[in-house]
């Protein structure tokens, strides 16, 4: 069992001709149209344990706007899994032709289950899954964002030997999975930095949990404002980053990651003749459903 997907590679940044180092970006972005990024990473090793199991259901759990739910769906319907989200905010139940994410893993046969944030919060319980399992039956379980032991064995092969000659690693951090596994396949002498895309620091102990080596670092000053929070100076970023470099980013974490890099280099923060590689993980799907939220406040849209 597995994906029909295209090899990664690293495409060169354009910077500033006076920065003295360069930037690379490994397009796993590329890995796949629907499932691509960090979400194949961290779903391979899931689904081939659900399909060792004999698990016919996947359940996962996201918000409005989750690459997640969307990886999922698709995947499920690429290897014939029945798929179920648990959305948060039952108040979308009725938007969902209006929401790309969702109008997309609904046409993909997902069910959707829309519950309240307060219930929400329970996702973890053994009481609530237990309520799941009877309302759905027996289902493989993967955690919102899709962070789990497995994932972080998938992310770990995002690094290759092609990568050795890079002084620096960056990645977006979300749930901390992804990074987690780079800094597990990195080599000593490389400095692994997480972008946040949320407020608060409390990642690096999400990070502590699954990473086996201390090379890195979480820079938490380019969230923007929290999680999905955007402005146009960002979407200024975005727009000219890709017209200069023919890569699109998109507003949740590639964009304010790449953002972040900018302004170190920019801050003179590497070393003169430094290799940097930035992880590109996917999530272009969320771009639509971010163009929405922008025109509704008449902001510039992502192109």
């Amino acid at each position: 069992m597995k994906f029909d997907f295209e090899n990664t590679v690293n495409e060169r940044v354009k910077i500033a001709d006076n920065s003295d180092v360069e930037l690379y970006v490994k397009r796993e972005d590329r890995l796949h149209t629907f499932v691509s990024g960090n979400k194949y990473r961290k779903l391979k090793y899931n689904l081939l344990e659900a399909d060792v199991l004999g698990f016919k259901t996947l359940l996962t759990f996201g918000g409005a706007f989750s690459n997640h739910i969307a990886a999922v769906a698709s995947a499920g319907k690429l290897l014939g899994f029945k798929t179920i989200a648990i959305v948060r905010g039952e108040e979308l139940e009725s938007k969902v032709k209006e929401n790309p994410t969702l109008n997309f893993a609904e046409a993909c046969n997902m069910s959707l289950k829309f519950i309240t944030r307060e219930a929400y919060r329970k996702k973890s319980e053994k009481l609530f899954l237990d309520e799941l399992k009877n309302e759905f039956g027996d289902f493989y379980l993967i955690p919102e964002g899709g962070t789990n032991a497995l994932a972080i064995k998938g992310c770990e092969e995002i690094l290759d030997e092609s990568d050795e000659c890079f002084d620096f690693i960056c990645c977006s951090v979300g749930t901390g999975g992804t990074i987690s596994g780079i800094i597990n396949c990195s080599k000593p002498s490389q400095q692994v930095l997480g972008f946040s895309a949320l407020k608060g620091s409390f990642l690096k102990q999400d990070i502590s949990k699954f990473a086996t080596k201390t090379n890195w670092d979480l820079k938490t000053n380019y969230h923007f404002g929290g999680y999905a929070k955007i402005n146009t100076e960002l979407v200024s970023f975005i727009n000219q980053f890709k017209m200069e470099n023919n890569i699109p980013l998109d507003p949740i974490y590639t964009g304010k990651m790449m953002f972040g890099i900018f302004h170190l280099i920019d801050k003179k923060f590497f070393p003169k003749g430094s290799k940097i590689l930035a992880i590109h993980t996917g999530g272009l799907q969320g771009i639509d459903g971010m163009n929405l939220r922008l025109k509704n406040k008449n902001l510039p849209l992502i192109k």
